[in-house]
């Protein structure tokens, strides 16, 4: 019996196995002398803000809590107002001061507010830290700085603890919600979600909240998932459209309130102080209002075209907008964009500010498995530094601030300028980088005399 023929096929390519992305928590922490694991922060620096939490609820004095605008800083401040009723403050002694759209706490203005409402002590969360004067002039009143952006450089005469340089760095709500946690039997129920709401805002729904992050499980029991996530989507506007040519990843690092033209923070703040879930929250029809007009923004602003500076390792896009856009563009693309140099998204949005251009860069998805990890302040400041004359000096303190992954900062128009120049945008880059399509060689070979092949042995019926 004659063998039928057989079509001899080449073998399907084996689809390339993308690398997994370790996830955020998958970092060895520190460890001090004894072996013991030093995380959120060091030791003494928790233990002595507890301290100054204790201290505070029992003083019977004024107390200002000063957090940032964003979902991270809101939650951690409401986390505060919590532990210091639950510990015997009034709320009628407990003020907020949100700090007002484009200032720092460190602006005169703004130092001058603090002040005027007389408190006797001032925790400020998640505002970023640098070297400056004490945070109201007053030098009786008592401060605390709970913060994880990078600096080793801090207002005069505060107390801090920073989680900055403890792997992985905890969000500030994360920070503060393993300060308050041990105070008050009360907290962990009435302040987890706040806690995971916070830190998703920050790191995105889908942390896996292992060690040494804290077990969260009793919270996604008591408040799913959909609510949390559909809550900090409220917030943070994970839900803003954004349409380049393919889907991009979802994110949820923006605050719907702060970021619209009209810098509603305090229907933020009022919003998470009043609720004790997150499908409360839900329901707030000017967060709802705050969320659509981002939302319109957003896909506005987002088309915009990259141009890349000269060797392809930053991609810059320039918008010009009075609402906030420019920190969730810039996480939308850096998820989207692909290139062997990419390594930093960078957006700059000269409507936000008068005279000003207020920038935001990320890290590119596809940079963060390399073997050497991008640093942005770093390497922002190598840019400016290739500066011949007085640049760096006239950027100022808000040049290059926040995280490793997550920078960018507030500088004048005519300096941004010079800085574009320095990175080379749009320039041409010396090597191409394209790929060149070769066709493929066929070896000749020489017809054999032989007529009794293979082939046509097999293919005989």
């Amino acid at each position: 019996m004659k063998r039928k023929a057989v079509d001899i096929k080449e073998s399907p390519q084996v689809k390339r196995q993308k690398e997994p992305i370790p996830d955020y928590c998958h970092v060895q922490p520190r460890k001090d002398d004894n072996g013991n694991q030093l995380w959120p922060a060091s030791s003494e620096a928790v233990e002595n803000a507890r301290e100054f939490i204790r201290e505070c609820a029992t003083s019977n004095e004024k107390i200002l809590i000063v957090p940032d605008k964003d979902a991270d800083g809101l939650d951690a401040g409401v986390i505060i107002h919590r532990t210091l009723t639950a510990l015997g403050a009034e709320a009628s002694l407990i003020g907020v001061h949100l700090v007002g759209k484009g200032k720092s706490i460190h602006d005169e203005e703004e130092r001058e507010a603090m002040g005027a409402k007389n408190p006797k002590y001032i925790i400020v969360v998640d505002q970023g830290s640098r070297p400056a004067p004490p945070i109201v002039d007053d030098p009786d009143v008592k401060s605390l700085i709970i913060d994880h952006h990078l600096s080793d450089e801090f207002p005069k005469d505060a107390k801090v603890v920073s989680a900055c340089h403890y792997p992985p760095v905890a969000t500030s709500s994360l920070l503060t919600y393993e300060i308050c946690k041990t105070l008050h039997p009360e907290i962990v129920a009435s302040c987890g979600y706040l806690c995971v709401m916070g830190t998703h805002g920050d790191l995105g729904n889908t942390l896996k909240w292992d060690p040494p992050f804290p077990d969260m499980k009793e919270v996604f029991k008591t408040h799913t998932k959909k609510a949390i996530n559909d809550a900090v989507s409220l917030l943070n506007a994970r839900k803003s459209p954004f349409l380049p040519p393919r889907k991009p990843p979802k994110s949820n690092k923006t605050n719907t309130a702060r970021r619209t033209s009209k810098f509603d923070v305090l229907t933020a703040w009022s919003a998470l102080l009043s609720a004790t879930s997150p499908k409360e929250i839900l329901t707030n029809p000017r967060l709802l209002s705050a969320r659509a007009e981002i939302n319109a923004e957003v896909e506005r602003q987002t088309h915009t075209a990259p141009k890349f500076s000269k060797d392809g390792k930053i991609a810059v896009f320039r918008i010009h907008s009075a609402a906030q856009v420019h920190p969730v563009i810039a996480t939308r693309w850096a998820g989207h964009l692909k290139s062997s140099k990419l390594e930093i998204v960078l957006v700059a949005n000269s409507g936000y500010l008068p005279g000003m251009v207020n920038f935001s860069c990320r890290v590119a998805r596809c940079a963060r498995n390399r073997e050497t990890p991008v640093d942005i302040i770093s390497s922002l400041k190598a840019v400016a530094e290739m500066d011949t004359t007085d640049l760096v000096q006239r950027m100022g303190e808000s040049f290059a601030r926040g995280h490793k992954e997550a920078s960018g900062g507030i500088i004048p128009e005519k300096e941004f300028e010079e800085l574009m120049v320095l990175m080379k945008v749009g320039e041409k880059p010396d090597d191409t980088g394209k790929v060149v399509k070769t066709k493929m060689k066929t070896k000749m070979v020489e017809k054999s005399p032989q007529k009794n092949t293979l082939g046509n042995y097999f293919g005989k019926s």
